[in-house]
């Protein structure tokens, strides 16, 4: 799976977004940024689908949405077959996403978090592997609800 990460957000995540990118770039990633690029309003819909789908497909390694307060996003990228986004407001559970659950798609809230916790929380999910063992076998049976 390529080192790259694909980003997107809404009209509220526009700085957050260019925050988490940044981080992303920094922690080694190749980042494909989808915008927006303006605050002209769009429907978060349309980028929970488009990174959902690039993450799924193995296009992108992880996924990176923003919105408002992440709510959205991490509900219309859960809906994409293979994605497990993770909205998270701390720390702690960016890193217990990626350590227990394998999240593949991390969702922020520009309204909640503001940038120095949104970077925080962007770095510990990059940062953090997966543990597998008994949380695989969990993973497993996500992925078969799918079916």
């Amino acid at each position: 799976m390529p080192d790259r990460v694909i980003a997107g957000s809404d009209h509220a995540g526009l700085k957050l977004r260019a925050e988490a990118v940044r981080v992303a770039r920094e922690e080694g990633f190749e980042v494909d940024d989808l915008g927006p690029f303006s605050g002209d309003s769009v429907d978060y819909p349309d980028y929970a689908r488009q990174v959902g789908e690039a993450v799924a497909s193995g296009r992108a390694r992880f996924g990176l949405l923003v919105c408002g307060t992440g709510i959205g996003m991490s509900i219309a990228a859960n809906k994409v077959k293979g994605v497990r986004a993770a909205h998270c407001g701390d720390e702690f559970e960016a890193r217990m996403a990626r350590a227990h659950n394998d999240a593949n798609v991390l969702c922020l809230g520009e309204r909640i978090l503001g940038l120095g916790l949104g970077a925080a929380i962007v770095t510990a999910f990059f940062q953090q592997p997966f543990e597998g063992g008994r949380h695989q076998v969990r993973i497993d049976k996500i992925s078969a609800m799918e079916k």
